[in-house]
Order: C-alpha cells, then sequence, then structure tokens
C-alpha cells in the first residue's frame, strides 16, 4: 500500500526553447484563426480537448505548425502564462 508508484509525484521539466516555440505557434496560430473569423480561444481549446486538427485553420501555415508540439507541451504554456501573468487574490493583500 505505501509504495505504489501512483502515491508518488512526478517532475517534470520543459526545455527553454520548448516553451518559446510553444508561445510563437500559440500567437502565431491565434493571429490567423482571427484572420480567418474564427473565434481563437474557442478553436485551440478545441484541438487542445479533442486533438483533431481540423479546429485550426490551415491559413499561414497554421495546422502545420500546432501539430510540431505536443498538446501537453501548449497546455503547459498555456497554465505557465496564465499563473505566472496572473496573481492569485492571496498574493494582492
Amino acid at each position: 500500500m505505501g509504495n505504489d508508484m501512483h502515491d508518488q509525484t512526478m517532475m517534470f521539466r520543459a526545455k527553454q526553447d520548448d516553451i518559446v516555440a510553444a508561445s510563437d505557434i500559440l500567437h502565431t496560430v491565434y493571429g490567423a484563426l482571427k484572420e480567418k473569423g474564427y473565434n481563437p480561444i474557442n478553436q485551440v481549446v478545441g484541438y487542445l480537448l479533442s486533438g483533431d486538427p481540423a479546429y485550426i485553420t490551415s491559413h499561414r501555415n497554421a495546422r502545420s505548425l500546432i501539430r510540431r508540439l505536443e498538446r501537453d507541451d501548449l497546455l503547459e504554456e498555456l497554465v505557465r502564462f496564465y499563473l505566472e501573468g496572473h496573481p492569485s487574490q492571496s498574493e494582492l493583500k
């Protein structure tokens, strides 16, 4: 019961190059979706949840770009950006 692998926390570390690439790709995809008249947030969420690249336009090579990275890398970049850019209520006090 004590040494079960499910009880241990795994460490995950992204390389700095992966972080930059994910950020650049997300910005490019966002711009391409917006240019084509889509709601970029909804489309990216649809892609991240389903893995279906049809949510991303091929305009400006966005579909090909977003598929260069694993969805977990994209999610990590989104979580990092949000949490590092938005202090919690307790940090504001």
